[in-house]
């Protein structure tokens, strides 16, 4: 039975520029569980073109580690900081670690943005690889739904047809209707 000393969780480093691989392969070295995504980006060079894998957040790794743990990986080479939320180190759920990779594994050549901390409409997507999944959507644009990861403020954007969204109506707003 896991004490809540020695439970495993989730938690964002923030690296020095364009060291995440580094820190990732150093920390799996050590036999910590590591996940550094990487998304897919094509590059144009002169003569050629590559698609290369890049990390999908610039400067962060996620660790899944006990809290006492934490204050070795903060000594790792490369780590800057752990990622705190309200003066305590911020917990990444497990469905978002599951959701990025799902998102990288059902993806190609994915976009971060910065997410914004209001949410508008909540939607469930109704065909396609992501079906039954549900989000808060911060914008629709023609062709694009961003999904919002609360906990790490930022959002993952796929072209997803517009006619593969319903909209979810509020809870308070369903219940007027059954009464009505």
């Amino acid at each position: 039975m896991y004490t809540s000393d020695t439970k495993k969780q989730w938690h964002a480093l923030y690296t020095r520029a364009r060291w995440e691989k580094k820190v990732a392969d150093n920390l799996e070295k050590g036999k910590f569980e590591v996940y550094c995504p990487l998304n897919k980006i094509k590059r144009q060079w002169a003569d050629r073109k590559k698609v290369i894998l890049e990390p999908l957040f610039t400067s962060y790794v996620f660790v899944c580690v006990s809290p006492t743990e934490l204050a070795q990986i903060r000594q790792a080479d490369g780590v800057i900081n752990i990622v705190h939320w309200l003066n305590k180190p911020a917990v990444i759920r497990q469905e978002e670690i599951d959701t990025i990779k799902k998102f990288l594994s059902e993806y190609d050549y994915v976009t971060v943005e910065k997410a914004s901390v209001n949410l508008n409409d909540r939607v469930r997507i109704t065909n396609g690889p992501l079906m039954m999944w549900e989000g808060n959507v911060v914008e629709i644009r023609t062709n694009t739904v961003k999904l919002t990861l609360p906990t790490l403020g930022y959002e993952l954007v796929a072209e997803i047809r517009k006619e593969n969204i319903e909209k979810i109506r509020p809870i308070a707003q369903e219940l007027a209707m059954k009464v009505g």
